[in-house]
């Protein structure tokens, strides 16, 4: 994937050029962007209870054959956060040539639990509808999230319709997950509403819900696990005092039983987020190997 990125052929380009004045490799890309994506911002995929919810969505303007396209849910523990603070974290993947859907959603203080997980399945099937219209491969998208964003792409990846989470969709299909690359997710979501590993605006997420500790159980992508699941890759800090680093190598350990392909990246004394460049650099390599090895 790395040899047939946009960077690469704006390079060709530039080696081909009259000795002069030379911008940097990111430099390049970023004069590039604006002319090789489309922007589409606040797009309506679904209304519920009263709410319209939109999506961003950055489609290649060159190309007029269906585009592998990243999903992405922001973190924010369910009650916080939003989708226009994530733009630089999508960076890299339009560096990368893909096509990019991040996501808005329910939280907490608007609708409680499971809200958030019904909107994402939710833009899903949007996604799917509108395929034709921003040259979506269907076939080749990844799910992808920061915290309770790492949760909820699991979650559309692990947990099967036959739960009902996305019953109050509009009509349609959930396409399949292709990969899912989860940034220090919520794993046991019964561990962060109730018990040592507490976290306030966790609970707050459930908050009006009639039995929280059930739901909670139901909202876990740990149980799960099984042998017909797409490829997982997490990404987790062992220093992470928010989501206990705990999560992800449960995980791993319980996915290493089957046979889905899966990986857990450490990020020795990292923390929730907010690694180095060079932690980063690691990370994306790290990412992309992970995509050419499950054919992405």
């Amino acid at each position: 994937m790395r040899n047939h990125s946009l960077l690469a052929a704006l390079l060709a380009g530039l080696l081909s050029a009259p000795a002069s004045a030379q911008l940097s490799e990111s430099a390049s890309f970023a004069t590039a962007i604006e002319t090789l994506y489309q922007v589409n911002i606040d797009v309506p995929y679904t209304s519920q209870a009263g709410a319209q919810l939109a999506m961003d969505v950055y489609a290649r303007r060159d190309v007029t054959t269906p585009q592998p396209t990243l999903v992405f849910f922001h973190g924010g523990f369910w009650v916080a956060g939003n989708k226009n603070a994530q733009i630089m974290a999508l960076l890299p993947w339009l560096e990368m040539g893909w096509n990019v859907v991040n996501v808005g959603y329910r939280l907490g203080g608007t609708a409680p639990a499971p809200a958030a997980l019904i909107d994402a399945f939710c833009a899903l099937r949007a996604i799917a509808a509108e395929a034709e219209r921003f040259h979506i491969d269907t076939q080749k998208l990844v799910v992808s999230g920061q915290s309770a964003g790492g949760h909820l792409a699991l979650s559309v990846t692990m947990i099967p319709d036959s739960e009902g989470f996305a019953s109050g969709c509009p009509d349609g299909t959930t396409p399949p997950v292709a990969a899912a690359i989860n940034w220090f997710g919520v794993t046991d979501v019964q561990d962060v509403i109730q018990g040592p590993n507490l976290a306030e605006n966790a609970a707050r997420w459930f908050n009006g819900v009639a039995q929280p500790m059930a739901m909670a159980q139901r909202l876990s992508p740990i149980r799960y696990v099984r042998n017909d699941l797409p490829p997982i890759l997490s990404i987790h800090g062992d220093a992470d005092a928010v989501v206990p680093y705990a999560h992800g190598v449960e995980l791993h350990r319980a996915l290493a039983a089957t046979n889905v392909r899966n990986q857990l990246l450490t990020i020795p004394g990292g923390g929730h987020g907010r690694f180095t460049a060079e932690e980063r650099e690691r990370i994306y390599i790290s990412i992309q190997d992970f995509l050419m090895e499950a054919g992405l």
